[in-house]
């Protein structure tokens, strides 16, 4: 049989080393020998001898809350094997944390990460209970984690004396040492969105880094389509 879809770039090759790799752009490969935990509903393929569990509000610092202030359930996945997750064909990215390294992510853009890295729910300093509350991930330690974001994320460095804002619904985490508020603004974007003409956006300042995505929030799909 011969078809463009058995090339090298599409075929999942035996892993060599455990741990976490990129399939391709939109999926991870997670060569797992003992433990590590993944967004529930995430995982696309597996081969091996691996239990999936989902675990409840219980697993150490557990993702309790989105930055909508939803919840992200999360599985624990064990054993000896391989296992493929991706979510909405989303763009993925691994972020590898060394000691020392304080990264906070909002829930939703979580897919996967390492049993070795501590986590805990966090509400964003000065946020308040604006959108149902502004609660991120707070990753540290040591290890690798997988990120999904909608379209191609930008970078933008955060400099002492020059302040970044962000909506808070584009924001996908940023580096844990800056300082967070909230910045409330009139602005015609805003009113274009059929708001009420006030925008209000997470204020960072500090030296740092902010990670955004291209693309507002979008109503979650319901099982009616």
């Amino acid at each position: 049989m011969k078809s463009d879809i058995f090339s090298g770039e599409h075929m999942a090759e035996q892993a060599t080393v455990p741990g976490m790799t990129l399939q391709n752009t939109k999926s991870v490969k997670y060569a797992v020998s003992g433990e590590m935990h993944a967004r529930q509903g995430s995982m696309i393929a597996f081969r091996g001898d691996l239990k999936f569990e989902r675990k409840g509000q219980g697993i150490g610092g557990m993702l309790k809350r989105a930055v909508t202030g939803e919840g992200l359930p999360l599985m624990a996945v064990r054993g000896q094997g391989e296992a493929w997750f991706a979510h909405e064909a989303q763009n993925c990215f691994i972020v590898e944390i060394e000691q020392g390294d304080v990264l906070t992510i909002n829930g939703r853009n979580v897919l996967c990460f390492d049993s070795t890295l501590a986590y805990e729910i966090k509400t964003v300093k000065g946020a308040g209970m604006t959108g149902g509350g502004l609660f991120n991930s707070v990753f540290s330690g040591y290890g690798k984690l997988g990120l999904i974001c909608e379209g191609h994320p930008i970078v933008i460095p955060v400099m002492p004396q020059q302040p970044v804002f962000v909506d808070t619904d584009a924001v996908v985490g940023w580096s844990a040492q800056l300082t967070t508020s909230l910045h409330r603004s009139q602005s015609f974007g805003s009113m274009v969105r059929g708001g009420s003409g006030e925008a209000v956006q997470l204020r960072l300042d500090g030296e740092g880094f902010v990670i955004v995505r291209p693309s507002e929030l979008k109503p979650e799909k319901t099982s009616a389509g």
